[in-house]
């Protein structure tokens, strides 16, 4: 890349940033605080209910056995700092997940063996297990845990405190989202779960945090402003364990923060049962992959548990096909008896922080007789490297490629210069037909200025997408990922038949453009990609057309 293409990419990649993030980066790096070993405060018993929270994948075999992202490691002989390991696996290893998942009593001597192995062998305030995001995990699994009804080593209670006291002096403001708001809600358990003078300025402080970043972070209509199924998961089950936690601690949190903090879990499970399959998995939009947040029906479940029921997708009148216009973030959701589509026509995240973007816009997923027919490539890694770059770009998702480039510039493992922004949204529904169009300007930085409009046509027994792209342009073509169990049984030039796992038959017919099949790759989970395949449809004379029908 040339000097001039370079500080492009640097200049549409900072002038969205927020002055604490560049203040905050440079303080992050140099300021050190001190390590504070005085006593800890003693511990509080809960004086109402603690129920139990969601429950994570078993990831410990046995003592040291770990597998995470489909990986595994034995600590003996990895430790607990190995470089050898991708970052984000050394972060679960030092989140401490299992001490609250599925039959996490069984596993009580491996658990509190690993308690004291952690307290030995990380020496305060160094390495990954003292890095902010890691030990807002753990201070909030560890309380969990002692809630349980497990008592933590007098040890873990002292490093406990250190952690928290740590943490307090090393917030992620250069990061801000869903990592701050993780270091506060580990500040709210810790001053819930110690008494004193000193948990009271833990507790304000993330209290304080929370108030401040819940407006933003979560939409109107219950979505996170970072457009990720996965994160908005994450999130939502923050937001029940604060629920949770303060049922157990009550009368520490003012009434009407517990009331609004209620009403936002209601809205958040709400947005996360409509952007869900029928299979009961997220959708792929952004960064998201299965395996990594609870499932949505364990959400469900613990919501259940805590008084929150699920309200589910709005329902429109006029039409069998019932239309969810998740209007702040940026979706809209389409069921019928069979079919459940999801369509982006959302920015692909905050301007200030688009970290877990993909260049998606106008994607879309569909599942048809609750199987998965259309999807987005998915997630398999993070870091940096050419894998992520792929999962990231525009061709790994159900939309359309123009001139080969990503509608939004992603690059590196987490930065996005120019991006695309949704216009012109309409959607129009009748009796028997629903229509929802949408533009987006990710390409206009082309000498040809090209802008890109895709249209769904639903009928309750098919689907027509016509996209369209104006401007001058060298190539344009508009991509469908199959799902890996989706078959295709018979191909002509212009009709493809298509067979789903339980064997129903579907038509598709090409009625704009040339279509051919390509080999392509789906990650349904970190460290998991499978192969499956694409139709690739060439645009003919700015345009290109499939009608896909069932029945």
């Amino acid at each position: 890349m040339n000097i001039i293409a370079r500080a492009s990419l640097y200049w549409h990649t900072l002038r969205f940033l927020r002055p604490v993030q560049f203040f905050g980066r440079l303080w992050f790096r140099f300021a050190r605080p001190r390590i504070v070993e005085a006593a800890a405060p003693p511990l509080a018993g809960p004086a109402g209910r603690w129920v139990l929270p969601a429950c994570r994948s078993v990831s410990m075999s046995g003592f040291g056995q770990f597998r995470f992202l489909n990986d595994e490691g034995d600590l003996t002989q990895i430790g607990w700092d190995d470089p050898a390991r991708e970052k984000l696996w050394r972060y679960n290893l030092h989140y401490f997940d299992d001490l609250n998942a599925e039959g996490a009593a069984s596993r009580y001597d491996w658990h509190l063996a690993l308690l004291q192995d952690w307290v030995g062998k990380n020496l305060p305030g160094q390495g990954t297990g003292w890095e902010p995001y890691p030990s807002s995990l753990r201070i909030v699994n560890w309380i969990k845990w002692q809630l349980a009804g497990n008592a933590l080593p007098q040890t873990c209670v002292q490093s406990l405190a250190m952690q928290t006291r740590w943490l307090s002096k090393r917030l992620e403001w250069h990061l801000m989202g869903n990592h701050l708001f993780a270091n506060a809600k580990a500040l709210v358990f810790a001053g819930l779960a110690f008494e004193g003078a000193e948990a009271k300025k833990w507790l304000a402080n993330g209290l304080d945090i929370i108030e401040r970043e819940l407006p933003e972070q979560v939409l109107a209509d219950g979505g996170n402003f970072e457009r990720s199924p996965m994160y908005h998961a994450i999130f939502l089950e923050d937001m029940l364990d604060l629920l949770n936690i303060v049922d157990a601690f009550p009368e520490r949190v003012a009434v009407n923060t517990v009331r609004r903090w209620h009403e936002i879990a209601t809205s958040m499970l709400g947005w996360l049962v409509g952007m869900s399959h029928p299979d009961g998995e997220i959708s792929f939009f952004n960064d998201a992959a299965a395996g990594i947040a609870p499932m949505p029906a364990e959400l469900t479940s613990y919501a259940g548990r805590l008084g929150i029921a699920v309200s589910g997708p709005a329902v429109l009148p006029l039409s069998q096909i019932v239309v969810t216009n998740y209007r702040d973030s940026g979706y809209i959701r389409l069921a019928s008896p069979d079919i459940v589509a999801l369509l982006d026509v959302a920015p692909v995240g905050p301007d200030y922080l688009p970290g877990h973007a993909h260049a998606d816009t106008l994607s879309f997923e569909l599942s048809i007789f609750g199987q998965r027919l259309i999807v987005n490539g998915g997630t398999s890694c993070y870091g940096l490297g050419p894998e992520r770059l792929r999962e990231r770009g525009t061709a790994a998702h159900s939309t359309v490629v123009v001139d080969g480039k990503d509608s939004s510039e992603v690059w590196s493992g987490f930065r996005v210069a120019r991006r695309a922004y949704p216009r012109d949204l309409e959607l129009n529904q009748t009796d028997e037909m629903v229509t929802v169009a949408c533009s987006h300007d990710g390409y206009r930085w082309l000498p040809g200025q090209p802008v890109h409009r895709r249209e769904w046509r639903f009928t309750n027994h098919s689907l027509l997408i016509r996209d369209h792209v104006s401007g001058r342009f060298e190539s344009a073509e508009a991509r469908y990922l199959l799902h890996p169990a989706a078959r295709i049984v018979d191909q002509t030039e212009a009709k493809l038949k298509l067979q789903l796992p339980q064997g129903q038959l579907l038509n598709l017919d090409v009625i704009a453009g040339t279509a051919r099949l390509e080999s392509a790759q789906y990650a349904p989970e970190f460290g998991m990609v499978q192969t499956t395949s694409c139709i690739v449809l060439a645009f003919k004379n700015g345009s290109a057309c499939i009608n896909l029908e069932w029945s």
